[in-house]
């Protein structure tokens, strides 16, 4: 029997029911799944902007560091390190209630604390639960830093196999991504392989200490630092934080070079494009399957398509090629992206003409440039190349970005959840100390830093000084003992207020009790009061009745 014909709008929703329920997830589990996809295709390589290091025991320092995968959620402190004594949990921390006296090196009996006592680097097992839950309770017990020890041999590392066996290695190394509530978490953390972390184990069992450090560095830049931003032009998050960087990208003017960047997919990595050159993803991707995007509106018939955003993606870049690479500020660029979350970010408006031509027209870009530009580059129709897409895809890989949106300072990635005010400090600790500009010292550290770039200085409760070397970063002696004059002061003036009224109370109630057992007929003590037998409970009097 002959075999039915396939149309291609059945075709698209054969291979799309592979990722994608026929009851639609929301945009946001497609978008996840996507960014695994990458990630799994990618290999994690370690972070060459990180280092774990042991410095006791002494026989266990490794020059340049052990071998480690850091997470993607947390705030590590760039420019800085984290240098404890290491705590090894029995507990997975998979539950809230998990006994912090308990763990290794044991806790000492005359210990007054009776539990773990921060500051301290806890290492805790891999396993059970996802690693943002493990992080978060380490996080809630005092953690200045987490460890997890894996618990698990990769396949291709042959030593790990001889030693543990080769039953359960996996094959990919695992990623210590974001479940989507790691937004709270302060602290870092990063992944230890099996062989590296059992040896750790065996030390802090035998009750013998030891110190890690967990450090961060950004390469320096003489007098100019150099940064990236992913993002993607339909991503809400993508879209605030770039609105809100706007004006910090503008202060640092020509002392930071910006170089943006769109994430897009591989439409031919993720068999987009079939083997003759046909389009599986309909408008989810552009030149016949080459380049693609996540429909931000779960909706493949209606509304902002995958394809449109490639689109939108590539006349950002062209922008940038004509109005930002010279100076590296872009100040055009900008405007365009500020005007166009403004004007454009609809459905109804994301691709009108009209729409964006009035957000050239408020950004003074030249319509016709552009056009040309993504003309030129290879367009978007057909199976040709784009040079400018294709160059976000060769450092896309080259980078591992999976999470969105995501920075890099001086080629190092930022970690952990990026706001404006964590890529400001991050491009300041970019710079040698030398070269470092002023809005640096006056806002790094500041709570809202886009508001101390407005107004010219921190409004935090908390004034931010900046930290001279040696300096803890506590606050000043002048500060401490400012307050301490306050609390005292305010302490007295209640105390001295609360003893005239209890001396107040106490003589009404003796003007009380008087004047039940006054004599009526007492012609003395008639005459002291003024003749009135009720005079002197009612009188107000000066003279003390208690000496």
């Amino acid at each position: 029997q002959k075999r039915p014909e396939i149309t291609p709008r059945e075709s698209i929703a054969r291979i799309l029911s592979r990722t994608i329920s026929r009851t639609q997830r929301s945009r946001k589990e497609l978008t996840m799944m996507l960014r695994l996809t990458i990630a799994a295709m990618a290999a994690a390589a370690a972070s060459a902007d990180s280092k774990l290091m042991i410095h006791v025991p002494q026989s266990m320092d490794k020059p340049g560091g052990y071998e480690h995968r850091e997470a993607l959620f947390g705030k590590p402190p760039y420019g800085n390190s984290i240098s404890q004594n290491v705590i090894y949990s029995d507990s997975t921390l998979c539950d809230a209630d998990f006994d912090t006296t308990k763990g290794y090196p044991e806790i000492e009996l005359d210990n007054e604390f009776h539990s773990w006592n921060p500051p301290f680097i806890l290492m805790v097992d891999r396993g059970d639960c996802t690693f943002v839950r493990k992080v978060r309770h380490a996080q809630m017990a005092g953690a200045s830093g987490v460890v997890i020890a894996d618990h698990k041999c990769l396949c291709s590392d042959e030593a790990c196999k001889k030693e543990y066996g080769s039953d359960d290695c996996e094959g990919n190394e695992p990623i210590m991504a974001d479940d989507g509530s790691g937004g709270g978490i302060t602290i870092p953390a990063f992944l230890m392989t099996r062989t590296d972390a059992d040896k750790v184990k065996v030390q802090l069992k035998d009750n013998h200490p030891v110190k890690m450090e967990m450090k961060w560095n950004l390469p320096s830049a003489e007098d100019r630092v150099e940064y990236e931003l992913w993002s993607v032009p339909a991503d809400p998050v993508s879209r605030e934080f770039l609105v809100e960087f706007k004006n910090i990208a503008e202060k640092f003017g020509k002392k930071a070079q910006l170089t943006p960047r769109m994430y897009i997919f591989d439409g031919l990595r993720t068999h987009c494009q079939s083997q003759d050159g046909e389009n599986y993803c309909a408008n989810l991707c552009t030149n016949n399957g080459r380049y693609c995007a996540t429909d931000p509106d779960d909706d493949l018939d209606r509304g902002i398509s995958g394809a449109d955003v490639v689109t939108e993606s590539l006349r950002r870049l062209c922008i940038w090629d004509h109005y930002g690479k010279d100076d590296g500020v872009g100040q055009p660029w900008w405007a365009y992206v500020a005007e166009f979350d403004k004007r454009c970010t609809r459905k109804n408006f994301f691709t009108r003409e009209e729409c964006i031509q009035d957000v050239y027209d408020h950004s003074g870009i030249d319509k016709e440039k552009i056009d040309r530009c993504m003309s030129n580059s290879g367009g978007l129709v057909g199976d040709g190349a784009n040079t400018f897409l294709e160059e976000e895809l060769g450092m896309q890989r080259r980078r591992g970005v999976v999470v969105l949106p995501t920075a890099f300072v001086n080629t190092a990635p930022l970690r952990g959840e990026l706001t404006a005010s964590n890529v400001f400090n991050a491009i300041c600790a970019g710079f040698s100390e030398s070269t470092s500009p002023e809005i640096c010292s006056q806002c790094s550290g500041c709570n809202n830093v886009t508001t101390c770039l407005s107004n010219g200085y921190c409004e935090d409760s908390t004034p931010v000084i900046p930290k001279s070397k040696g300096s803890s970063g506590g606050v000043s002696h002048h500060s401490f003992a400012f307050t301490m004059i306050v609390i005292i002061a305010a302490f007295s003036g209640a105390g001295f207020w609360y003893h005239n009224k209890t001396r107040q109370d106490m003589r009404d109630q003796v003007r009380g009790i008087l004047s039940d057992y006054m004599p009526l007929d007492d012609p003395e003590g008639a005459q002291q009061t003024g003749g009135a037998p009720m005079a002197f409970a009612q009188q107000g009097g000066t003279q003390s009745l208690i000496g």
